[in-house]
């Protein structure tokens, strides 16, 4: 019966307030409402005197009583019970990552609302007397989530301090951000979300031209591909005909030797048949001679003898010989010929094709760059083909167009760069330290950041105490590639984002960094972010380790083993760590481990920092002498640059 009841939710509904009917009463014209509402419609509306019933509009001249319709309320008890039975039964268990109904007994009910105010979230049951109960109406409702509170004072978080950038309480202002730049978090919201919405249509519109250029490569490659199909099938019909004029061609030959060997054979048919005949007629003479000479006879072979002698008219033997007027030995030899020809020029001609459709592909670029990659210049490359411009090594653009070995690249220091595929090399996450650190689109708001070496006076000058050696943190980034750094010596310092690089924690312990600088004595190398050296590598690499000379500005000198008095810049040199990895690149620099060896392994570029070595055998005496009671016997363990002790023992 719930069900039935449930079913006819409609009519048991005030057509007033349109909810379930509460305390209903039903008056003279059938009509039924909650008694409140009714109360309330007859008394705030100017009626005249006059009672009319919001549905039916049927007039009552004196207000009609209004009791209590006792069964309609047991039946409106009975439909609230079920429809709360069906509504629970409805809703579902909230799942990890899910917001629970903090008022659900037992299972754990997901939560549809939470209220700022309560500070608590509600399913779609418990939640009612938000939208019921007056005093509650006006509490914020939002999308279930987990409401953010100040982990300081767990209160709300209302406003947004834009100094430090983040979301703080009311009680915030008084303390910690007290003299700070804060807003409402609404109107912080409404021009970010400004800022955001206009990221968007930009993003829109970036994504409509990709797609536009998606589907014109999609043409661009469906008519490629039919044009590769069209010369396939243009490539096997012409070679197939080919063939066939070979065929047809060889076929004729064929005929033409066959014709040739029946008028030979004809020919030696009549020879023969002659031959034959007169084979025949010397075979009677034989034996009218036999007949004569085997007479007894004397008179009659007197006789005879004479006519026998000379009936054959002569007795000259003709030659009878075979001899075809066409040597087909000969006709294969120039079929040989023929064929051997035919082969040289098909393989001649059919290579020289080859090699077009070869060239044709060998227009495209050595290495596979393809429009869209993040591309520089090699290290290696001095100077560009097409010039600098305003691109160094330290720029990183995108691949616009490719046109044979040219490409058109967008840095941000130049758009519309032209370059030329071979002087080019990739740009990935993994490649290289400049993938990131010089990547000005990689610099994000937080970020601890300096101006690049490179950059000798930033676009809107140095400002006040700001020098290469300044490290600060990003508090914001405009959309016109602009960025604003807190330095400590200048708060609010603008510049622009491609004049800035990261600074790493390799860059932490050099001499950009606040709290270290480099002195004459130090042992240093150049850091691992930099491509070249201004005032580039002479003898040195990236491995080598040197002790600073001398110190002038910005400028030091370096004793390196390779080089002496090599000039180069402090912010382009970090201090040399006593790690192993940095101790393992000193030994390849110091000479004197050239005279040292492992004691399992002689190979010297095995030896590192905590091997045990001795000093060879074939070293007669050290350059730095034996020294104390060191000995070719003696083991000692690997410290640092040189062996520095050794034990007294062979252990």
């Amino acid at each position: 019966m719930a069900e039935a009841i449930l079913g006819d939710h409609d009519q048991y509904s005030c057509s007033i307030c349109l909810d379930l009917l509460r305390d209903p009463v039903t008056i003279p014209c059938g009509h039924s409402y909650c008694m409140s509402c009714i109360n309330e419609c007859w008394n705030t509306n100017d009626l005249n005197g006059i009672y009319r019933c919001p549905q039916c509009r049927h007039a009552f001249k004196t207000k009609p009583p209004l009791n209590r319709s006792t069964v309609l309320a047991e039946i409106m008890e009975k439909l609230r019970s079920t429809q709360l039975q069906v509504s629970e039964s409805a809703q579902s268990l909230a799942g990890p990552g899910e917001i629970a109904c903090d008022f659900c007994a037992g299972e754990m009910i997901k939560a549809v609302k939470s209220c700022l105010e309560c500070r608590a979230s509600y399913c779609e049951t418990h939640v009612q007397p938000h939208h019921n109960v007056p005093a509650l109406k006006k509490h914020k409702l939002m999308k279930a989530a987990v409401i953010p509170v100040c982990p300081k004072h767990d209160k709300l978080l209302e406003v947004y301090c834009r100094t430090d950038q983040k979301c703080v309480c009311m009680h915030c202002l008084l303390d910690d951000h007290k003299s700070h730049d804060t807003v409402p978090s609404t109107i912080e919201r409404n021009d970010k979300q400004i800022k955001l919405t206009d990221t968007q249509k930009k993003v829109k519109q970036t994504i409509q031209a990709k797609e536009k250029e998606l589907q014109k490569m999609n043409m661009d490659i469906a008519s490629h591909s039919d044009s590769v199909k069209k010369a396939v099938e243009n490539s096997k019909k012409v070679f197939g005909e080919l063939v066939k004029c070979i065929e047809k061609k060889g076929n004729e030959v064929i005929e033409k030797i066959k014709a040739e060997e029946k008028a030979d054979l004809d020919q030696g048919t009549k020879l023969q048949k002659k031959l034959q005949e007169e084979i025949t007629e010397l075979k009677k003479r034989e034996g009218v001679l036999e007949d004569l000479l085997q007479t007894d006879d004397n008179i009659q072979f007197l006789q005879n003898c004479e006519s026998v002698s000379s009936s054959s008219g002569t007795d000259e033997l003709l030659s009878f010989s075979f001899q075809p007027y066409c040597s087909f030995e000969d006709i294969r030899k120039l079929i040989c010929e023929l064929a051997g020809r035919l082969e040289t020029t098909c393989t001649q001609e059919i290579s020289k094709t080859i090699t077009k459709v070869s060239d044709l592909s060998a227009k495209r670029p050595t290495i596979e760059i393809v429009v869209g990659d993040r591309v520089r210049v090699k290290p290696s490359v001095v100077t560009p083909t097409h010039k600098w411009g305003s691109v160094t090594h330290f720029s990183i653009g995108v691949v616009k167009k490719i046109q044979g070995n040219l490409l058109t690249v967008d840095f941000p220091e130049q758009r519309n760069w032209t370059g030329v595929d071979s002087e080019m090399e990739h740009v990935t996450s993994a490649g290289s330290d400049l993938s990131t650190k010089n990547d000005p689109f990689n610099i994000k708001v937080g970020d601890k950041v300096r101006v690049k070496p490179s950059v000798t006076t930033p676009k809107h000058n140095w400002g006040r105490e700001v020098t290469h050696k300044s490290v600060g943190v990003v508090k914001d980034i405009k959309s016109d590639d602009s960025v604003v750094v807190d330095f400590p010596g200048h708060a609010s310092w603008k510049g622009i984002l491609t004049e800035m690089e990261q600074v790493t924690n390799d860059d932490e312990i050099g001499p950009s960094s606040l709290d270290s600088s480099i002195k004459i004595g130090d042992q240093v190398r150049v850091k691992s972010s930099v491509v070249t050296p201004t005032h580039k590598w002479g003898a040195i690499t990236h491995k080598s380790i040197g002790v600073v000379k001398k110190l002038q500005g910005e400028s030091l000198t370096v004793d390196f083993p390779e080089q002496k008095n090599w000039t180069g810049i402090i912010s382009e040199m970090i201090v040399a760590s006593t790690g192993p990895d940095i101790l393992n690149q000193s030994l390849n620099v110091d000479t004197n481990f050239s005279k040292m060896e492992l004691v399992t392994i002689a190979d010297l570029v095995d030896i590192k920092v905590g091997d045990r070595v001795r000093v060879k055998s074939s070293i007669t005496t050290p350059k730095h002498n034996w020294g104390g009671p060191v000995t070719h016997k003696s083991v000692g363990l690997v410290k640092g640059k040189i062996c520095v002790f050794f034990s007294k023992n062979n252990e």
